[in-house]
């Protein structure tokens, strides 16, 4: 039996790098060589115990983590194009029934019965040397996005749906709240559609980090300038900014939720009907995938300098735990390298 190395979590704060069988591309799958893979905050959810899932018994452990990825496939079923074998790819992270309502509509990611890689259901993640997801979840990366943006292009996709559920016109004023990931991404992605983007975070140290990718106007929690936002877009994980973000835009504008907190948050829909603001949530980056892939290819975005370090599969307890590489750089995001040893 051919084995593979994967980082395996065992319960909270409890983990291993294990050999485990390697995948086999059944039947309308392919394996993947997994090449770079993004650490994010869902996945210290799972190492801390906080992840609902784990509560809901959509998710259980031991569990292999890892939704952010990039890789080549390396094998396919049957009933799979063979030219897939060999292309650089990412993939959908959310993996309807297909059968539903929902799925038929176009929105898998919500389906009830939805696996995600990873994440909810028994499909392993990305941590690992090997990976096997179904071909219909796989998009091609081109040439000009190697393993390092690919593995960025899941939380890109977010990002860049929540940009778009802004509506923003040349010329409009956004305010990002909380410039981490997600947060900075959706900010790239406001910019190139013409905005005048503001962002508020609460270090000096992240805020430095988002003027050296050319974000001039970033401000601290009590000192938001008094200016009209067209829109504000949540992106952090604090229980106050949605209310917040609803005080701050401007009538008629639009209010994006795209951070979770750990415990509910709350706003005055009064405010939301008096102001006549529209408010949309953003769940899952699978309808934006393809067109962040582009943004990457031709320039528009270039998310590259918000990976600070990458590191093999023997340091992700660390990373999970919140211990920073020592040759970590400043920015949010700590990528994977599975083949690293």
């Amino acid at each position: 039996m051919h084995l593979i190395r994967a980082f395996v979590l065992t319960g909270p704060g409890k983990y291993a790098v294990q050999e485990v069988p390697a995948p086999v591309a059944v039947p309308g799958e392919v394996v993947v060589d997994v090449e770079r893979v993004g650490v994010c905050g869902t996945d210290v959810e799972f190492f801390t115990g906080a992840m609902a899932y784990l509560d809901q018994g959509h998710s259980s452990y031991p569990t292999r983590i890892g939704h952010e990825w990039a890789g080549r496939v390396a094998a396919v079923g049957d009933d799979v194009d063979p030219a897939w074998i060999g292309r650089r790819v990412m993939g959908d992270t959310m993996l309807g029934c297909g059968l539903c309502r929902r799925c038929r509509r176009g929105h898998q990611h919500v389906c009830e019965q939805r696996q995600e890689v990873g994440i909810r259901g028994p499909r392993p993640g990305a941590l690992a040397e090997q990976l096997a997801v179904p071909a219909s979840s796989l998009h091609a990366l081109p040439d000009s996005v190697g393993p390092v943006l690919g593995a960025l292009v899941e939380p890109g996709g977010n990002a860049l749906r929540a940009a778009q559920a802004a509506e923003l016109q040349p010329g409009d004023r956004a305010l990002v709240l909380g410039p981490g990931t997600i947060g900075l991404l959706v900010a790239m992605f406001a910019r190139a559609a013409g905005a005048e983007v503001h962002l508020m975070g609460r270090t000096e140290e992240s805020l430095a980090f988002a003027r050296t990718l050319g974000f001039a106007h970033v401000w601290t929690e009590d000192s938001v300038p008094d200016l009209p936002f067209d829109a504000v877009i949540d992106a952090s994980n604090a229980a106050h900014l949605p209310g917040l973000a609803l005080e701050l835009v401007e009538p008629a504008g639009r209010v994006v939720y795209v951070g979770l907190s750990g415990e509910p948050s709350r706003i005055d829909t009064r405010t939301l009907a008096l102001k006549d603001v529209t408010a949309v949530g953003i769940l899952s980056a699978s309808p934006g995938l393809d067109a962040t892939i582009r943004a990457y290819a031709d320039g528009s975005v270039d998310p590259g300098p918000l990976v600070a370090a990458t590191v093999g599969l023997d340091q992700v307890g660390d990373v999970l735990a919140g211990v920073r590489p020592a040759h970590a750089g400043p920015g949010p995001k700590i990528h994977v390298d599975p083949r690293l040893t």
